[in-house]
């Protein structure tokens, strides 16, 4: 048989073209029904499914994917809410592709992001997609960074990354022309266009712990004529009791420099603009997590977050000291993007995946897969055959 896959996006829904091979460009009239994105010619139902996704971000696409590779004779459904793939997390992220030097050796977010890169350049090549290989500097600025800076390079060698080393001041300007640190860690990434970050979704009925916070991160975009100043991704140290990486320099494939993201609480699990509120959202995240735990152990960070930004000179302060040459007047607010981060009810910050599911004779044949890590765009792949496993596994396929 051929393979049939189908999605379902909103009532005036326009499908377009896969993100993955094995997904060509729709065919046929856009309806907002049910579409073929696999141009066979199978005729399957439209209100019959043997697999169905929700979620058309790039983990939802890629587990579609790795299903029908393995299946050929499923037809797999994928039901998006927005009119168009890839609406929110997927579609507001940096795009940047991951090494793996920054999680918990032998942590799924290790394996999958050491994995998920190499099946992502190889899927570049194949599909002809472009990438800029512009290499990463993490940069301590403080003395006290530099144990840490050490230690994370000794992580990325437990984890199988390549291409790592370290750089003292003498070597910085070779990398980084403009570029002040104490000390310099090395390591070679990829920058990649077209392809998009992680879409984590709470899924209706599932309740247990842990659930699910939005945060938001805010960039902002280096005016053109100073875009000299950054060749390649500048990262600082990140602080280990927390999931984000700091305010980074990363530039695109289009010449754009994004400077970002912080990460401050977001009022709406959609909330892209600073004044975007949901009473029911927030009463939901406060009642139902350990978000007022969090907020208690980590006041001063959490204030520090929305003070920067609230103030552009508090982050352009925070910018000068890895490339002392900006100005605030080298700088424009740019795009946003939330961050869907579990927490458990101890206010602790869930790394990796959960998988669960229902009661009951509709429960037992779903299958709840919150929190996949970031970097879920580098992962993405990955993580596809990890679920691809689980449902093998859980629904004896």
């Amino acid at each position: 048989m051929v393979p049939a896959l189908r999605y379902l996006v909103g009532a005036r829904g326009r499908a377009r073209g896969g993100l993955f091979g094995g997904f060509p460009g729709a065919c046929g009239p856009a309806s907002g029904r049910p579409r073929p994105l696999c141009g066979g010619g199978r005729s399957a139902s439209t209100s019959s499914f043997d697999i169905v996704i929700v979620g058309g971000g790039i983990v939802g696409l890629a587990s579609a994917r790795a299903l029908i590779l393995r299946h050929p004779s499923l037809s797999i459904g994928v039901l998006e809410k927005e009119k168009d793939l890839a609406v929110h997390q997927t579609g507001h992220n940096s795009g940047v592709i991951h090494s793996g030097i920054y999680y918990k050796p032998e942590s799924l977010k290790a394996k999958l992001c050491v994995q998920g890169a190499a099946l992502l350049y190889e899927y570049c090549q194949q599909k002809g997609i472009s990438y800029k290989q512009c290499g990463k500097l993490i940069v301590a600025v403080e003395q006290e960074e530099i144990p840490r800076l050490k230690a994370l390079y000794e992580r990325g060698l437990q984890n199988g990354v390549q291409g790592l080393r370290l750089i003292q001041q003498e070597d910085i300007r070779k990398k980084e022309p403009y570029c002040r640190g104490e000390e310099i860690r090395c390591q070679y990434v990829v920058t990649c266009a077209g392809l998009y970050s992680d879409r984590i979704s709470e899924l209706s009925g599932c309740t247990s712990d842990p659930r699910i916070v939005p945060f938001r991160g805010d960039y902002l975009l280096l005016k053109p004529e100073k875009c000299y100043l950054v060749k390649g991704n500048i990262y600082p140290v990140p602080d280990s009791r927390f999931p984000f990486l700091g305010v980074h320099f990363t530039p695109r494939m289009d010449g754009s420099i994004w400077l970002g993201p912080n990460a401050v609480l977001a009022f709406k699990r959609e909330g892209y603009r600073p004044f975007d509120f949901s009473a029911t959202d927030v009463m939901d995240i406060i009642v139902n997590s350990g978000l007022i735990k969090l907020a208690y152990q980590n006041f001063s960070y959490g204030v520090t977050e929305m003070y920067k930004a609230c103030f552009l000179g508090a982050t352009v302060k925070y910018l000068q000291k890895f490339i002392p040459e900006i100005t605030i007047s080298d700088i424009l607010r740019g795009p946003a993007g939330v961050r869907a981060q579990a927490l458990d009810r101890d206010g602790n910050l869930v790394e990796d995946f959960v998988f669960d599911g229902g009661v009951g004779d509709i429960g037992n044949r779903i299958l709840h897969v919150r929190n996949a890590p970031s970097p879920a765009a580098t992962s993405s792949i990955a993580i596809s055959g990890m679920i691809a496993d689980e449902v093998q596994q859980r629904f004896e396929l």
